[in-house]
């Protein structure tokens, strides 16, 4: 008889440990879903607003933000009302830029780009299914290219995104297609899979990408990728700008001065090309 009852306790006590984990796992989930949600923002966001954007009830979402603001996760302007991404955030975030040295690295030859072509650099690395913007020198022009860092975008319509896709062999180019599809975001962009990937081929053999008006209309990139000390892809530097400057007979000067940038930026990190590599213009 004390066997079932010490059972029985057990097995009650197993519950409770698993509902209350559960419940610690959905808290954290949400938790972060409202940082994402806020990072998304240069102001910041009111509780109606975050609350709306994800889905929680105001009640929820105020709890998990005070939680998050006594560790500074997360600010709170008591005049406006509004809240925002705070220090301690931001100090997570920029621990992940640490880990990857080339970011401080490419600096110089992203500014070095600018001088030379008169267009805004970014600088992005794959993460998923999607390409990340993790660097940024912007141009003086009034008209240019802006970015958060941070933001995300499609892979198959960017010249990041696609520089980045040339580096992988053509099985793991379709796995990601068919998880993200080729959404047709301009009347340029590419949408069937054999044509993508006859566009990654001319990729490989050129050394350079070309988003020619396909993720935004008015809007032309060029791109390169950059390579660690085995020869793989980490990221890839590019020029952005509108396409009434950056002009299609043009393609060839920027992108020999991003090939250039790209190759500076992998021998500063003691990197290389794979074999066989376009050779540096």
């Amino acid at each position: 008889m004390s066997d079932r009852r010490s059972d029985a306790r057990s097995s009650s006590a197993s519950k409770k440990t698993a509902s209350s984990g559960a419940g610690q796992v959905q808290s954290l989930t949400r938790a972060l879903t409202l940082l994402q949600r806020l990072a998304t923002s240069d102001i910041g966001l009111n509780l109606t607003e975050l609350s709306g954007g994800v889905g929680l009830a105001p009640s929820t979402a105020h709890r998990l933000l005070n939680s998050m603001r006594q560790l500074d996760f997360v600010d709170y302007d008591e005049q406006s009302g509004l809240w925002s991404v705070g220090v301690t955030a931001f100090s997570v975030g920029s621990a992940y830029l640490k880990k990857r040295d080339f970011v401080a690295q490419a600096r110089p030859y992203m500014k070095q780009l600018v001088a030379e072509t008169g267009e805004t650099s970014n600088l992005a690395v794959l993460e998923g299914v999607q390409h990340v913007f993790v660097g940024q020198v912007e141009c003086t022009e009034v008209m240019r290219m802006v970015v958060q860092i941070g933001s995300r975008g499609a892979l198959h319509a960017a010249g990041v995104g696609k520089a980045l896709l040339s580096a992988l062999d053509d099985d793991a180019v379709m796995a990601i297609i068919q998880r993200t599809g080729l959404e047709a975001m301009t009347p340029n962009t590419i949408t069937s899979p054999s044509a993508f990937l006859e566009e990654l081929g001319r990729i490989r053999d050129q050394g350079y990408s070309v988003d020619n008006e396909e993720q935004t209309s008015g809007l032309r990139c060029v791109a390169a990728n950059i390579y660690d000390e085995n020869a793989e892809a980490i990221a890839a530097v590019s020029i952005s700008g509108p396409s009434v400057r950056v002009k299609s007979d043009r393609i060839p000067v920027y992108s020999a001065a991003v090939i250039r940038a790209a190759d500076g930026i992998t021998r500063a990190i003691g990197g290389h090309r794979p074999s066989g590599g376009a050779a540096r213009q």
